[in-house]
This record gives structure tokens, sequence and C-alpha cells, in this order.
């Protein structure tokens, strides 16, 4: 998808770094690299109206004016949103090249206040001392003189294609991760198209606000593509990016992109999306159109852990987490959540309502047990119809993984036609080879199969690639299904010593008296004695007896212990049956106080149920662990009832279901509903085929021998 001039370019730079040999080490060429390229781009960005500036900054000086009203009256002067005040250029200073450092300084010095803010998180000012003192400062500007990062020759697109590879490159060498800051192009333009492809009648609207938002935006590539999509499809509309990420040099060469678009730098805000208790969600309380996110997934979240947690449990549905947390290893789910608190009220409550793509991998899909944090932010998704369309993208696409990844579009917004259903697409076969890996990066997606994509996905019908299921679908009801506990008992030297495994037995011998070392050895003493006496008064029980009834067994061993005048607590005559007991299907049923049957845990099991095509979504249930269960067993027990009476019943008559332990689980099986069965072969056609062979075999021998009959 990269052009050959942008290659050209990218290499060029990188031939540049190895200059930086010996001072520097590869993994700290980015230090000086990255905001070089910056300072070259803004450098000719500014060249046309260069002289201009300096000439109105001269007028402006004795006036004293207010630093705003300056700003305001130089930026109109460049013709946009920032400026420099130096009379020298970069070219200049490496002509001149005398007091290169100081002329380097006091030049970044000059640029208006947001270019210089930016600039500042490269922390490049650092750097200049260092390869003025190693030699290094002009032979590095020297060869930069010579590549032409003027937008004129290289659109915003471009350059964000060779910050891109540069950033791969040096991480790379850094053994990081090229994948946390940016995402294959091919990649956004697929999900902008699919994002936005509903709404070329809307985009027609001149004058309409449109708000694009990205809380992972990284270099800013997602912002950057779905800006140029819509301008393409539209006339008039006003289009405002917004975004957040928290890498140093990820935000600064966004906020700089955004700073030449003529966009506002400020729209880009530094710091810990979910909130690490020093940086924050920068955009409390707002909404957006479009939010598009390719956030670190397989990421433990430990830093935000307690932000994440305090506003779940403080707020509620009101805050960003309402539906709960993933588990710690994958905060995926966490940044979709925050997207979702930030759409726009839907057509029915008088909004616009939002779209949403962001990139997964394949957890979010299906990983969770039913009731916990995943599956219910799945429930919640789904069940108030906001998941769209899922497309699984093929393999080594990304930079820093060859794992599977998918899009996911979420919307409030469902056209009549989409709502109550999820549409899936099969995309995995939709590649072509690179010609040279980049990284995992092996595959590609053109251009024409991101418009097959994009078509498959526009005529909403059942294909090869295409399935349309039902919301219900990926829910189901869990059973828990319990089977009752029937043990032996029988008083063996072998199943005694086992008393010796149980805590309550055991504790009869330690003694809490810490202070007290006489009395803490006398206690220890008196339960030594204890144990022992136990112990010999089980063994006074006939070992030839089995017993197939708990409380006729229990019954004789209260007889032993009174007859040996020792007084025991209920946790000790349960570990009593506990050590002697063994599992045997025809021994009597052990049952509680009430009489009711005691299940097995070895024996418990459960069913996922597939919903009833009739059930009622969103399901009258809580997302928390103790939500009640009343309403939900009302619409459900009965059907449950008929499925176990079915489907367990027959081959365990003795079983029940604990419906105080039902759980509902989501998960989204995508590769089965594209899973082609093949038929099994019938018995007798395999059978000739075999004869076949076998006479093949005996003719061929026949050839060698002289003889064709089969023995």
């Amino acid at each position: 998808m990269r052009n050959k001039a942008q290659q050209e370019r990218i290499d060029f730079i990188w031939k540049i770094a190895n200059l930086l040999r010996g001072p520097y080490r590869p993994p700290q060429y980015r230090k000086v690299m990255l905001p070089l390229t910056v300072l070259w781009r803004l450098d000719s960005v500014l060249l046309p109206t260069k002289e201009d500036v300096i000439k109105k900054h001269q007028e402006l000086e004795p006036q004293d004016l207010p630093d705003k009203a300056v700003e305001r009256i130089l930026k109109k002067e460049a013709g946009l949103n920032f400026y420099n005040t130096s009379p020298l250029t970069l070219g200049k200073m490496v002509d001149a090249h005398e007091n290169l450092d100081q002329d380097l300084k006091t030049y970044i010095k000059s640029f208006s206040k947001n270019a210089r803010k930016i600039i500042q998180r490269f922390q490049f000012e650092e750097e200049i001392d260092k390869l003025e003192e190693s030699n290094r400062l002009y032979k590095v500007m020297k060869e930069f003189k010579d590549v032409d990062l003027s937008p004129a020759t290289v659109s915003n697109l471009d350059m964000g294609y060779i910050f891109e590879e540069l950033i791969r490159r040096f991480n790379e060498q850094a053994n990081e991760e090229a994948g946390d800051h940016f995402t294959p192009r091919e990649v956004i333009e697929l999900m902008a198209n699919v994002l936005y492809t509903y709404d070329d009648d809307l985009f027609n609207k001149e004058g309409l606000l449109v708000k694009i938002y990205d809380p992972t935006c990284g270099t800013g590539g997602m912002l950057s593509e779905s800006e140029r999509y819509i301008e393409q499809h539209s006339e008039g509309l006003n289009i405002e990016l917004f975004g957040q990420e928290f890498n140093d040099e990820s935000w600064a060469i966004c906020a700089s992109d955004m700073l030449i678009k003529g966009e506002s730098p400020e729209n880009i805000v530094f710091g810990d999306t979910l909130g690490d208790g020093k940086t924050e969600d920068g955009y409390k309380n707002e909404t957006f159109h479009y939010m598009l996110a390719n956030p670190p997934y397989g990421v433990e979240w430990y830093p935000e852990e307690d932000v994440v947690k305090k506003e779940h449990e403080d707020l509620g549905f009101n805050g960003r987490f309402g539906a709960g947390y993933p588990r710690i290893d994958d905060g995926s789910f966490l940044f979709l959540q925050h997207m979702i608190s930030k759409m726009v009220a839907p057509p029915e409550d008088g909004g616009r309502g939002s779209r949403i793509g962001i990139v997964f991998n394949a957890s979010p899909l299906y990983s969770g047990n039913a009731g916990s944090g995943t599956s219910n932010i799945r429930r919640w998704i789904i069940e108030n119809d906001w998941l769209e369309t899922i497309i699984a993208l093929p393999d080594q696409l990304f930079y820093n993984t060859g794992i599977n990844t998918y899009i996911w579009i979420v919307t409030n917004r469902k056209r009549p036609d989409r709502r109550g259903s999820v549409q899936l697409i099969d995309g995995t076969e939709h590649y072509q080879d690179m010609d040279k890996s980049l990284g995992s990066k092996r595959h590609e997606i053109t251009s024409n199969q991101i418009d097959e994509l994009t078509n498959i996905y526009g005529a909403f019908e059942e294909c090869k690639y295409s399935k349309i299921c039902d919301i219900r679908e990926f829910g189901f009801i869990k059973l828990t299904v319990e089977r009752p506990l029937r043990l032996n008992f029988q008083a063996t030297d072998r199943r005694i010593k086992r008393l010796w495994d149980e805590r309550a037995f055991n504790n009869l011998a330690k003694s809490r008296k810490r202070k007290d070392k006489k009395a803490q050895k006398e206690e220890i003493k008196k339960g030594e004695k204890k144990q022992e006496a136990i112990i010999e008064a089980l063994k006074t029980l006939d070992s030839s007896i089995i017993y197939k009834n708990r409380e006729k067994f229990m019954n004789d061993v209260e007889g032993v212990l009174d007859a040996a005048d020792i007084s025991v607590k209920k946790t000790v005559r349960d570990n009593i049956w506990k050590a002697i007991a063994e599992q045997d299907e025809t021994a009597n049923i052990c049952r509680d106080s009430k009489g009711n049957p005691e299940p097995d845990s070895d024996l418990r099991d459960y069913e996922n149920v597939p919903f009833p095509n009739d059930i009622k979504l969103p399901l009258p249930l809580g997302y928390h662990k103790d939500s009640d269960l009343s309403e939900l067993l009302e619409q459900v027990k009965d059907y449950c009832d008929q499925y176990f009476e079915n489907e367990v019943k027959p081959h365990f008559p003795d079983a029940w279901v604990d419906y105080e332990k039902i759980k509902i689980g989501y998960e989204i099986p995508l590769y089965r509903k594209f899973y082609d069965f093949d038929q099994t072969r019938d018995l007798e056609e395999i059978e000739a085929d075999i004869k076949n062979i076998e006479q093949d075999i005996v003719d061929m021998l026949g050839d060698i021998t002289g003889s064709n009959k089969m023995q």
C-alpha cells in the first residue's frame, strides 16, 4: 500500500539515523530522528509565508500588544494555526552551521505556544547538546536538508505513513511493540468504509458538525483516514477531530499533524484514557458522532484498576463502567465501554446517534464464564442491540502480532432492517502476501478486497462470507446440574489415617495462646491426646462392616465416642465421615437436616441452554453477582425445566437443577457460524473403496507372480 516515493524518504531518513551510531545506541535513535522529522516538516509547512510572518512580527513588537492578540494576528499572517518568529529556517542554519546548536534552540523557542508545547514533549533540547558535543548535529542536519517534506510533495496522509514506518523500525530496534502506536492503513480504510458507508446522504448537509474521536489515537492514523474519507464523500461539513494518547512521541506526532492541518492540537489530550490516578479521561461528559480505536489488547490494566473499580462502584451506569469490568489481563472491553458512554443520543431520543469502530483480538468474542464481568459486558452490548457487525480479519496483518483480529461496529442508530440482528463477516481470506514483511506483518488487504468486504457489509445478505444472526443466538442460560451425594463408610486403618488430612481434626492440636508458652504446650498436648483418643475409638468399630447409610454410620461413631467419653464439635464430626467416606453409586443418598439430598460436587455438571426464540431482551437481570433472579426465573424456569426433562433426566434420573446458581452468558462463536460440515461417507461406500484397493494390490502382485486370484 506504500508508494515508492514514501519508501525512498523513509529509507533515506533511516540512513541518516545511522550517523548517530556511537554516542547513541540504535534503540535511542528515535530520541533524535522523530523530533527532527517533525521539525523539518513544520519548517517546510511554514516556509511559503515565513517572510510575511517575520515582517508582521517586527511591526507588532513595538506596539506592546497582549500575547493573545499577537498570536491571533501572526496565525492569520501564516495562514496556519501556528507560526515561528525566528528569521532563520532550518536550511539557513545548516548553510551557516556556526552556532548551530544555539540557533536551533532559539528557533524552537520562537514557535507559537501551541507548537512549542508539542516539541517539548519530545524533550529534544536535551539531545541538542549531546549531538553538538559528539560532532553529530551538523552532520545529521545537513543530511536532513536533502529530504523534501513540503506539503506540495508529501501529503499529510503520506507523512503519517512515514512516521508510522519510522516508529515501527525504531521499536524493532528497541524490541518494543509497534502496534501499540498505530494500525495498518488498510485496516483503518476498511473500518472507515464500513463505519461511514451508510451516511453519504447525511454528509450532504452543508454546515453539519461531525465530531470524530479516538481514545487511543497513537499518531492519529484513524482520525486522518476518517477525515479523508468524509471529505471525499461530502461538501461543506464541519469536521472536528478529537483524541487522547499516553505515549509522548505518538502524542507529539499526532498533535503536530493536527497543527499542520489547521485543526486544534488542544483536541489531542495527553494522558491515560481510562484514568491512572494522575491523568484521566480528557473528555468527560463529551459525546461524539463517530469513534474509532485500536486499543491495547491482551494488556493488563493494573495501573487503572483503582480508578475503574471506584467509578464502577460509585457511579454505575452514570459512569463508564456500569456493566462491570473484564478480567485484569485484558482491558479491551474497558475502552469499548468508555466509547459507548460517549455516544450521542439516538434518533428516537432526539439525537443523531453514534457509530463506533474498534479493533479487538479474539478474547472479547468468547472469554469469561457466564455471569463474569467480560460476559456481562457482551450481554449489555448485545441486549441493548448496539452490536451491528463483526469482521474477522486475516492473520499476520499487524506489525507486532500475527494473531487474528476483528473489527467490531457498535452503534445506537441501527438501520431498521438490521435491528435485532448482528452481521458476522469472514474476511480471513481477503488478503495478499506482501513482497517484503514488516515485522509480523506479512499480509495486506488490497483496495479491491476492501471494496469487496465493504459491499458484503452493505448488502446485508447471507453468503459464503456473511452470516446474519438474531441477537438471541449469542445468549445462553447456564444451569448447574446437581446429583446426590452417595457414600459408603468403612472404619479401616487406611481410611482412618485420612483424618490427618482434615483441617478441623488437625486444629485440635494447635494453640491460640501465643504469649503464654507453657499454656500453649499444655493445650497442644491436650489436643494430641484427644486426636489419639478419637483414632482409638474409631478403631473399635467393626472394620468388616461397609455402611451405605451415613446416618447409621454416624450413629455408631457417636456411640464409640460416647463410650470413650470424647466430645467433639460438628466440624470434627464432619471431618470423620469425610475422611472415612468413599463414593458409592449403590449407597443411600446423603441428606441434610431438612431431608433434602446433598449435592456431590464431584458429579456437578453444567448445561448451557440456548435462549428460547421468544425471550424478551434486555433480560430482567442486573449485572451484579448478587442480582435478584426472581423475574428472570419467571421467564425461563418452565423452558429450562422442559430442557432438563428432555436432555438430562433420561441420562441421570436422580439429578436436579439448582436454580439459585443460574447464570446468563453471552459469547460470539464466529467461526462456528462459518464452519462447513462435510457429510460423513456411508459405510457401504467406504467398504467398496477398500475392496477396490485390495483388488488393485492383488492385481499388482499378480503381475509379479503370474497369478491374479484373490486368496
